[in-house]
């Protein structure tokens, strides 16, 4: 760029300048999900945000005058801001493949599924797919197994596949969105800069009178259709016992780990803590599993073998066989490496993020969009709730949806002088949940052909989805445990310093 242009003053860039590269974005996104589908997260979606990147640049520094340093400047403290939430996804794939070689999560599947019963059915398929995804971390991992298991169970009974579809989806997205594990529980903590725990305590909230909500409409249907048939589940648990060692004891881990986090000891610690008692559960009860990980032919102990075992489970990719295909993707782990796609994602969004802020483009089409919205407290969050829904109607994917709403809203709620916490539960609220709900994003695309149901026939069941975003916004409207920085009124002085400042970056 010439001299002359980046030694005058930046210029506030107007609403349709700021749009060029928004809608560039949409539109290579879509283009992205035409042609590579639920892949489009394995590197096409990150080199779209890069080029939409290269686009706001190029727009910033030619028309509005502003300094390559203070883009570089403004993309290094978004990526800063995430270096933590990058250690806590590592960590979390170490703690799901730890907690699923040492057999917790398949002791919590085989107690789970015994509770079956016609009547009850609805009720228990959402609580068990809830209580996988919780543990887990993982509303995919949930429904592509232990979801397809109830679905089938759901046919032999006689139920219509849209209630069991929801019930399964219902319940595996409300632990998904607040399970420590979850990737995208963790997204939306760190793109608003509100600690995980704290972020998952804010959201029961909103979240648990969702869920309970959700349950009654399921018991209610489940007693009003309930069969006398009944299906064995024989089937899983006999595959998981003959595989894992199957104890309570396991029990005591998951146990702890919510001790830790009810004292509020930091996320890394409890991550690390819980990883590493989930190992050594591994070597306590399965000992064959991690000889047979490790390379060991005959399963007979070896302390190569062993070591080699727990590096890679904590690392890499695992597949455990237990005699049952359906079973096998549940049990296979992805270990720290299976987190490296979102990482990448996380990244290069933080450097789109980065360059619309500094070149003053987020603010301009934040305002223009939804300025008529944000003058009170529930105008705001329901602005947010409306940009979470948007942003998955239009890129196709919840966790460009998540990046972009934080991003678009942090300042704002900074500036009225809310908590961070509400613009993360909003954001979930909303962008989390709903995106299963669209056909063409890729949760809906991967639901529907993972249960072969299609996601307008599941979409009128799934309560927990559908209530989420009316919940956050009922809430907002009767400011239940909303707070603002320090108290009701915020500091004007400091946040009209904020603004002068920002201002001159711009």
């Amino acid at each position: 760029m010439p001299a002359n242009h980046t030694s005058q003053p930046p210029v506030r860039p107007s609403a349709w300048l700021s749009a060029i590269p928004f809608f560039t974005l949409v539109f290579l996104l879509s283009c992205t999900l035409y042609v590579f589908g639920s892949d489009s997260l394995g590197g096409p979606s990150q080199i779209v945000l890069l080029t939409a990147t290269a686009v706001c640049i190029v727009l910033g520094m030619g028309f509005c005058h502003v300094k390559w340093r203070t883009i570089e400047e403004s993309i290094s403290e978004k990526i800063r801001e995430t270096s933590v939430s990058i250690c806590i996804l590592l960590l979390i794939g170490m703690l799901s493949a730890s907690w699923m070689v040492s057999g917790i999560v398949p002791t919590l599947i085989c107690y789970g599924i015994q509770t079956i019963h016609p009547i009850i059915f609805l009720f228990s398929a959402c609580i068990i797919s809830a209580m996988v995804s919780l543990m887990t971390g993982s509303s995919w991992t949930t429904i592509a197994t232990i979801g397809i298991a109830l679905l089938g169970i759901g046919r032999a009974l006689g139920f219509d596949d849209g209630w069991t579809a929801g019930a399964i989806i219902s319940g595996a997205y409300f632990g998904d969105k607040v399970s420590p594990l979850s990737d995208t529980t963790v997204l939306a903590s760190s793109v608003t800069g509100t600690p995980l725990f704290r972020h998952i305590r804010y959201m029961m909230l909103t979240t648990l009178p969702t869920i309970f909500i959700s349950l009654l409409i399921f018991g209610i249907a489940g007693i009003w259709m309930g069969s006398t048939i009944r299906q064995p589940v024989g089937t899983y648990t006999d595959a998981l016992s003959s595989t894992f060692h199957i104890t309570p004891w396991l029990l005591t881990v998951p146990m702890l780990t919510a001790i830790l986090i009810y004292r509020k000891v930091p996320s890394l610690v409890v991550l690390f803590a819980a990883s590493v008692m989930g190992i050594i559960m591994a070597m306590a009860f399965q000992g064959h599993i991690l000889m047979e990980i490790g390379g060991s032919a005959d399963g007979s102990f070896s302390a190569v073998a062993l070591f080699r075992g727990i590096i890679t489970t904590f690392a890499s990719s695992t597949s455990i066989d237990t005699g049952n295909e359906m079973l096998n993707s549940l049990v296979a782990t992805r270990g720290m490496q299976g987190m490296l796609d979102t990482i990448w994602l996380i990244l290069t969004a933080m450097i789109f993020g980065g360059a619309m802020t500094a070149c003053g483009m987020l603010r301009s089409f934040l305002e223009a969009v939804f300025s008529t919205f944000m003058h009170s407290r529930a105008g705001l969050v329901t602005a947010t709730v409306l940009n979470g829904i948007t942003m998955n109607l239009i890129t196709g994917d919840q966790y460009i949806s998540i990046i972009l709403s934080g991003n678009m809203f942090r300042d704002e709620y900074m500036r009225q002088g809310y908590e961070s916490r509400l613009l993360s539960r909003s954001t979930e609220d909303s962008a989390t949940v709903v995106s299963v709900l669209i056909p063409w994003n890729t949760c809906g695309m991967t639901q529907a052909t993972v249960l072969g149901v299609a996601t307008l026939t599941y979409l009128p069941y799934t309560f927990f989805c559908l209530l989420s975003p009316l919940m956050s916004i009922l809430h907002a409207i009767f400011g239940w445990k909303i707070k603002r920085h320090g108290s009701t009124i915020p500091n004007h002085q400091e946040l009209r310093t904020r603004l002068q400042t920002d201002g001159t970056r711009q």
